[in-house]
């Protein structure tokens, strides 16, 4: 097949349509081919049209962008380029669904190896609209496409003496052989063929013996047998093998090319056979999948079953999937699947290893793009309804011919990720076999600038076979066998950058050391960075590392890093921060214990939080069963330490510079009575000295720390003078010290005054003892009762 054969078999596929266009001018017969899908003979008469010099500029240009579409449909890309850089330079910019010519223009570029090009116009195409960004992945891959091609050293490509100059394509592994899809006709000239691009119907084939195949050998013109030219792996460019055609840059070659020749059936070197009439239709018969016993077989059709042919709504005959089973050496009850639809095509079947999930192709309503991958699930024989895979596999392009390997791996072809042009092809790591976190492209040489599809592998991608139009510049696919002869995957590029954390300056010669987990030495290699902090390595793919980077003056930072679902398209990098080490500081212990005030008994979880004066940070601890906290602090600071628990008050404490601080705190409850140390007053007075101010001042702190908190404010006296004289001498005291909180913000309901004279002695000093002035002084107190907190 021409490899727009592919497209057609999903996208609107046979149309069985011709017309008379005998006496219309070349324009009238191009449009009506055009609408025909008849693009070969539609392409030749656009260019006999354009020719004729046509006056409206309107009309030219649509006969001009039906052309350049005609060659992208029958996938002459030297040809497509050429229209469309014509309709883009007799237009200044193009608008409305004509901005898609950009698109069409890059992808044309893109298939000829003008990556620079294609780069330009995806990007053209994503500033002319914004709902439609799908360039913008092509363009940071086309600044250094080579990137996905670095493991192109690890596959050898053979090509097979299978083929013939027809299509042969889409290998399926059938017990010990393959079955395939070919337009061969061999000798029965009773086939049809179709307008898209005058190419024969599809039949399926089987290849008994794998042993049977040779390679590096295929049938030329006259049966001669021409050697396939050795060309070394490592020494790949893309572009420069043997199997790619020459770009249009190569040639002045002008109007349809090298798709309109439909030469005589030439046979292979190897020969197969038929898969018989029972599957064999007069229509397309596209990939197949077998179930693992082999005796039931899955395949696309055009939508012919029973001898009746259906089309769509529009007119289309589109494609379903059919099964059928092995009776004898016949295949019989060939049934539709309960998904197929008249209005939109189904096909391209691929079965998990344990046949337990069904992945096939569709353009039906609610996909992504053009076609989209789906996967429905078998229960008990029946089939569940079809799940899109998502957009780490489906794309606004068209996505098709799966594949799973025996690890649950899927391959597919995509236009729609970026890749080296036309059809790629892609794998990802499937997650319960029904979704994906990324897609990889597998780069060259499985990949090219042609189409690259329907590739089928083991599970560790040691061989196996693919198709692709690379050879004889497209004008057919052909099945091609590759062998891994290196690693699965490329190394993964990886910048590390190592700077510093607060000033952010790079830092030259760190030490670097990169160690593979997987490995059972762990020792690694060390690497320097460069002037700029940089560090350039490649990393095994799908591996975890540690990366310890080290620098003098700095702390060590360690860093994971994986190369598991890591992307083609973007570059990798690790950023190091590296903080400086601080110069070594004297530190003291701050300690204590935290007991009630009334029993000194021992309070467990509290929270001890200390606050450092110089910078303010906090350091919090929580006391144990002991009552105890530790702190360990630089010397050289004040520190001021509170106790935090609920139902619990403390009056907080102070600890000066020092090399180790003992910090005992006790903490009040409701009813406990609190000495306020220092508040004094001359004989026989009750104005507030000023070192009692100070103190009433912290009393003021503390009611503002705690705003529930009510107190009793008591003032006593001594036993000298009268009991009365007393009596009112510490009233007048106690409502001075409570009228001057007041004064600083307390709410009065919250305090309340009481003088107590002599009447609550704390030793032996009542009237008629006589004691000495320290004693008398026990008496002379000042306290406070917590009444409610």
């Amino acid at each position: 097949m021409k490899s727009t054969t592919k497209i057609l078999m999903l996208l609107m596929t046979l149309a069985m349509l011709s017309t008379s266009a005998f006496g219309q001018s070349a324009l009238l017969q191009a449009n009506r081919e055009y609408s025909n899908l008849s693009y070969m003979k539609a392409a030749e008469l656009y260019e006999k049209a354009i020719k004729e010099n046509l006056k409206d500029s309107t009309v030219k240009r649509d006969a001009i962008i039906k052309m350049a579409n005609s060659y992208r449909f029958i996938r002459d890309n030297r040809n497509a380029e050429r229209a469309y850089r014509l309709a883009i330079a007799n237009n200044k910019d193009l608008t409305g669904e004509n901005v898609s010519v950009y698109m069409y223009y890059a992808q044309a570029l893109a298939s000829n190896g003008k990556y620079d090009e294609a780069r330009d116009a995806y990007d053209k195409f994503s500033k002319m609209q914004t709902e439609d960004q799908r360039g913008k992945p092509f363009v940071t891959l086309y600044e250094n496409v080579g990137k996905i091609s670095k493991n192109a050293a690890s596959y050898s490509v053979e090509f097979l003496d299978i083929n013939t100059n027809r299509a042969e394509f889409s290998p399926t592994f059938y017990k010990k052989g393959l079955v395939f899809v070919s337009g061969r006709n061999e000798g029965i000239v009773t086939k049809k063929v179709y307008n898209w691009n005058q190419t024969a119907f599809l039949d399926l084939y089987e290849l008994p013996d794998l042993s049977a195949l040779t390679a590096g050998q295929t049938s030329s013109v006259g049966g001669a047998k021409a050697s396939a030219k050795k060309t070394s792996a490592a020494s790949y460019l893309l572009g420069k093998d043997e199997y790619t055609s020459s770009t249009a840059n190569d040639t002045k070659t002008i109007g349809f090319g090298q798709n309109n020749n439909y030469k005589p059936y030439q046979e292979p070197a190897v020969v197969s056979k038929s898969m018989g009439k029972s599957i064999n239709s007069n229509y397309h018969e596209g990939p197949v999948t077998f179930f693992k016993d082999f005796k039931k077989i899955l395949f696309t059709r055009n939508n012919f079953l029973n001898g009746k042919y259906a089309t769509s709504k529009d007119g289309i005959n589109k494609l379903k999937l059919y099964s059928a089973d092995l009776v004898g050496t016949e295949w019989k009850n060939i049934k539709e699947l309960p998904f197929n639809n008249n209005d939109y095509s189904t096909g391209h079947p691929a079965l998990s290893k344990d046949n337990s999930l069904l992945y096939f192709v569709s353009d039906m309503p609610g996909g992504m793009g053009g076609t989209d991958i789906y996967v429905a699930r078998y229960e008990n024989g029946n089939l569940s309804s079809p799940l899109n895979m998502g957009p780490a596999i489906n794309t606004k392009g068209n996505e098709m011919f799966p594949f799973v390997d025996d690890l649950g791996n899927l391959y597919f072809a995509s236009d729609g990720h970026p890749g080296l042009g036309e059809l790629d092809i892609f794998y990802a790591k499937l997650i319960d076999g029904v979704m994906a976190k990324s897609s990889k492209n597998m780069g060259a040489p499985i990949n090219s600038t042609r189409d690259d599809f329907g590739l089928i592998t083991d599970g560790e991608r040691t061989s196996g076979y693919f198709s692709s139009n690379r050879k004889n510049g497209g004008a057919d696919d052909d099945i091609y066998r590759f062998a891994r002869k290196g690693p699965l995957e490329a190394c993964q590029e990886v910048t590390v950058s190592v700077f510093d954390a607060e000033s952010k300056v790079p830092l030259a010669n760190a030490a670097v050391l990169v160690i593979n987990k997987s490995e059972v030495d762990g020792q690694g290699k060390t690497l320097t960075t460069d002037a700029e902090g940089n560090l350039k390595i490649c990393l095994d793919s799908d591996m975890d590392f540690l990366i310890k980077v080290s620098n003098e003056g700095y702390i060590n930072n360690n860093m994971g890093f994986t190369t598991k679902e890591s992307s083609d398209s973007d570059g990798s990098a690790l950023e190091v921060p590296m903080d400086k080490l601080k110069p070594k500081i004297k530190t003291f212990t701050i300690r204590g214990l935290v007991t009630t005030q009334k029993d000194r008994q021992p309070i467990t979880g509290v929270k001890v939080v200390l606050k450092n004066e110089c910078d303010s940070t906090i350091q919090e601890a929580i006391t144990d069963e002991k009552g105890s906290y530790q702190f360990e602090v630089p010397v050289g600071c004040d520190y001021t330490i509170e106790a935090l628990k609920d139902n619990f008050g403390t009056m907080g404490s102070k600890i000066k510079n020092g090399e180790v601080a003992d910090a005992n705190i006790s903490m009040f409850e409701k009813g406990d009575v609190i000495k306020i140390e220092n508040i004094y007053y001359n004989t026989n007075k009750w104005d507030l000295r000023p070192e009692a101010i100070k103190e009433l001042d912290k009393l003021v702190d503390l009611m503002n720390k705690y705003p529930k908190m009510q107190i009793e404010f008591g003032s006593h006296t001594d036993s000298r003078s009268s009991t009365k004289y007393n009596k009112t001498l510490s009233t007048k005291r106690s409502k001075g010290a409570v009228a001057y909180i007041v004064k600083k913000g307390i709410a009065a309901k919250r305090i309340k005054a009481i003088g107590y004279g002599e009447s609550q002695p704390v030793n032996k000093c009542k009237d008629g003892v006589v004691c000495t002035e320290e004693e008398y002084q026990q008496n002379r107190r000042t306290e406070m009762k917590i009444l409610n907190l």
